[in-house]
């Protein structure tokens, strides 16, 4: 699909403060209603063609809440041909719960099988026109723009160029959107040792489909690990604030996907991100 940009929305038809649907959420959130939770996300691949007692489940929620899709094995960047398979059923399932949204991480994860890890692609003129052209393909199948998120590493094989030069040159060539990941920003900074404030204004943040923020496990004290399984730390909401100072108030959706807290604790990170957004849209800052 290709669009002009001068005409272009980048940001995905949601709003507001989102959180990830895992399956062990499913009952507890049962009474939760819109205004609590403005949208979901999920993983496609957890889903398609789920049936029975957790497909009926899941249809009540879709039918409830704006959804978008998360998606963790289209392998972007792989050296194997492009999952066209997988890409059409993604696009079905979209279709089958009114799913408003595809997003993707900039890494990969297979060749011919899966290595069950998110791994970095290399900072290298190359990779940019591989990747660009299989994202362009998958637009085309997938028949909207999607988001790439800037993803965490721990290594850059190959390295040509810096993360956020790759990072643009990748989304400006495949004219697709970015997911911003505020967590991912704070953990590469950790590891790679670089400001994450200059790194975040490099972003092209106008293309900011929406936003993802996390916790993450302090390994060592130059190692961080992105893990979605803590709360939200005070240098990360200071980034958030700072995303949303520059690029406006963006959707953000908050992930944990294990050690999940009580649903009190949940929904006092989600109103942490309502506090923020609600503050930046009305032009006031957070003391």
């Amino acid at each position: 699909m290709r669009v002009n940009p001068a005409a272009a929305d980048y940001t995905a038809a949601i709003s507001g403060a989102g959180l990830g649907l895992r399956r062990s959420l499913l009952n507890t959130l049962e009474q939760s209603a819109p205004d609590d939770i403005h949208f979901m996300e999920v993983a496609p691949e957890n889903w398609i063609n789920v049936g029975g007692r957790l497909g009926k489940k899941f249809r009540s929620y879709t039918e409830r809440f704006p959804f978008v899709c998360h998606g963790l094995s289209l392998s972007i960047g792989s050296p194997a041909p492009l999952n066209t398979e997988l890409l059409l059923a993604i696009k079905k399932f979209m279709h089958e719960h009114s799913i408003r949204y595809y997003s993707e991480h900039l890494s990969y994860c297979s060749d011919h099988g899966q290595l069950y890890d998110l791994l970095p692609i290399p900072f290298t003129e190359e990779a940019i026109d591989y990747v660009a052209e299989r994202i362009q393909r998958a637009q085309d199948i997938l028949g909207q723009r999607i988001a790439i998120e800037n993803s965490s590493y721990y290594c850059a094989p190959q390295q040509e160029m810096s993360e956020s030069e790759f990072i643009n040159a990748v989304i400006k060539k495949a004219d697709c959107a970015l997911l911003l990941d505020v967590n991912n920003i704070y953990v590469n900074s950790i590891n790679h040792q670089y400001d994450p404030y200059e790194f975040l204004a490099s972003l092209p943040g106008e293309r900011t489909a929406y936003i993802h923020i996390a916790g993450h496990f302090e390994e060592a004290e130059d190692l961080r690990v992105d893990t979605h399984g803590t709360p939200v730390i005070n240098p990360v909401w200071k980034l958030l604030e700072k995303t949303y100072e520059l690029f406006g108030v963006k959707p953000t959706l908050l992930e944990r996907d294990f050690n999940i807290p009580p649903l009190s604790e949940l929904m006092d990170e989600l109103a942490e991100i309502k506090k923020r957004q609600q503050s930046f849209a009305t032009g006031g800052l957070l003391r």
